[in-house]
């Protein structure tokens, strides 16, 4: 999958005096949840992969959904607790694909742009939050 260029990409929504970077990852943690929605929809339709689709599907989706509510905390506390849903919901993420993988439910080259997003994710929301609490002290 090529890279994916989000500040050039059309808006489906449009934020009122938001800086470009909040945009980008609100855009991008809402592409993240559709190409985990597409990916579940590519699982064998096993027990095992049902349940780690289920799985997959409400931490993917939980990510975007608690960014959104994380940039309209009306306190840095607030922020920051937001913002740690995030980042745990991104690294589950990572641990679904991971098992998906290593399970051999999907092929490996259809699942790993999707988990390294995964991880690029979590790291992005790691520093935010390290950096909104180092801002809080």
């Amino acid at each position: 999958m090529n890279e994916v260029q989000y500040k050039n990409q059309p808006k489906t929504a449009f934020y009122i005096g938001e800086p470009e970077t909040v945009w980008d990852l609100k855009e991008r943690t809402r592409q993240f949840a559709l190409r985990c929605i597409k990916l579940t929809g590519a699982l064998p339709k096993t027990d095992t992969g049902r349940i780690i689709g289920k799985q997959l599907l409400r931490s993917s989706t939980s990510v975007g959904a608690n960014y959104r509510a994380a940039s309209l905390a009306q306190s840095k506390a607030a922020f920051t607790a937001k913002l740690s849903i995030v980042l745990e919901e991104a690294d589950e993420c990572c641990y679904w694909l991971d098992l998906i993988i290593e399970a051999k439910l999907l092929d490996k080259d259809k699942v790993t742009d999707l988990y390294n997003e995964a991880i690029e994710l979590t790291k992005i929301f790691a520093a935010s939050r390290r950096k909104a609490q180092r801002t809080r002290n």
